[in-house]
Formats: C-alpha cells, structure tokens, sequence
C-alpha cells in the first residue's frame, strides 16, 4: 500500500507490475529526454542575435521534426502493445475468484469450493484496531496462494464498480449484466490494498479490497476450514 511520502509507484507484487514499471519508467526517460531538449532550444532563442532576411523555407529541418517525433512515438508504442497484449493474455488458472460489487462492498466466490462464499464489508473507524488501517481494512479478507495463477471475474449487482489492486497491476470493471476476467500472478506474501476507482456513486471509495497471499500449504488449511466450518 502507499506511505506517506511515497512518489512513486508501489513495490511490485506481480510479474504484470514489474512491466508495468519497467514501461513507466521508458517512458518517463523519452519525456524528460524531450522535455530538455525542448526547453535548451527556446533557452537559446533568448541569445540568439543571427538574423537571415532572405530565408524563406527550411525543408531539411522540417522534414526532420516531422519525421524524429513519429519515430519517438514508436519507440513508445511498440512497448505498449506488447504489455497490452501480456495484461489480456488468460494463462490456465489454479484458482477462480469471483468478484460481485456492491453498493458499497463486495460479494466473493470461490468457484472449485462451491461452500465458500462471504461478503466483505469496510470496517468502521470506530470500530478498528490499534493495527489496523483506516477506510482500507475489511471484516472478510480474501485470501489466496502465492506463486500460482489466479483468474478472476468480476461483475457488479447494481451500477459500474472497478476491482482494482495497485501492487498487483490489476484494474477490472465489474459491469450489471458482463461478467469481466483477468488474471494475475502473486510472487511474494503479504497484505494488498486496493479500492473500488469507478466514480459508482456517493462513497464509492468506501469499498475496499484486501489480498492476504499465504504459501500454498497454508491456504489448502484455510480452505479446509471454511468447508468444514
């Protein structure tokens, strides 16, 4: 989750995220590349006294800040299509999740375990603990293996919600009628925030998600205990 002071992006927590950076980063280099070159160029016109009445055309140069700029977006491009392709590509999942939002919490399903079911609800403030993080804690966390392929679906009960998980890289629309998919790939244990960021309505950033990612031998126990429970 963000902390205080915190410019940048999240530490990655998936391989998608990891790219995603790494093309945030390209292409934060080509603008700032531009950026200097641009401002160097209108510092120097203040200074520049040569004066040519006769010039009337400059094709050489024309042709070339008409050509270099179409090249740039190239090399940003390229780059972007291939992530777009990797975030929709839909590897064989371990685990389907399914995701129903609602005014204001989500509804989860495990779909192998037809038994497990629960919602998940923002925990009041007065109502939290001394550890416990204000407008992002829930009552009901979903809790998923690490290193393994997870698929989710995503659809809504009422209005337009948004599943979205920063670390992750992870942003599906949940829609009345539609029902959404993505996947993703948790590398590391830990506790990922996320909140619904649809404009669905008033408090709409009052749904909040939580990721708890055991290794797998921990979630086989949780799993046995909500089927026997």
């Amino acid at each position: 989750m963000s902390t205080w002071a915190n410019l940048g992006l999240q530490d990655s927590a998936s391989p998608l995220m990891e790219q995603l950076i790494f093309f945030h980063h390209h292409a934060l280099l080509i603008l700032v590349m531009i950026t200097v070159l641009v401002g160097y160029l209108m510092v120097m016109l203040f200074f520049n006294s040569y004066v040519n009445r006769f010039l009337l055309h400059g094709q050489l140069i024309e042709m070339i800040w008409t050509i270099l700029p179409a090249i740039i977006l190239l090399f940003i491009a390229m780059p972007s299509l291939r992530l777009l392709y990797l975030l929709d590509e839909i590897n064989e999942p371990s685990i389907t999740l399914k995701s129903i939002g609602h005014q204001w919490y989500w509804s989860y399903e495990y779909s192998a375990f037809n038994d497990i079911e629960f919602d998940s609800y923002m925990i009041p403030t007065n109502e939290l603990s001394n550890d416990g993080f204000r407008l992002l804690d829930v009552d009901n966390r979903i809790v998923l293996p690490m290193n393994s392929q997870i698929r989710i679906l995503v659809t809504a009960a009422d209005v337009i919600h948004s599943w979205t998980i920063p670390a992750l890289g992870v942003k599906v629309d949940g829609t009345p009628g539609r029902l959404n998919q993505t996947n993703f790939f948790i590398n590391r244990p830990g506790l990922f925030y996320g909140q619904c960021s649809e404009i669905c309505g008033a408090n709409h950033s009052f749904i909040p998600i939580v990721i708890e990612t055991v290794p797998v031998n921990y979630f086989i126990k949780w799993i046995s205990n909500k089927v026997n429970s």
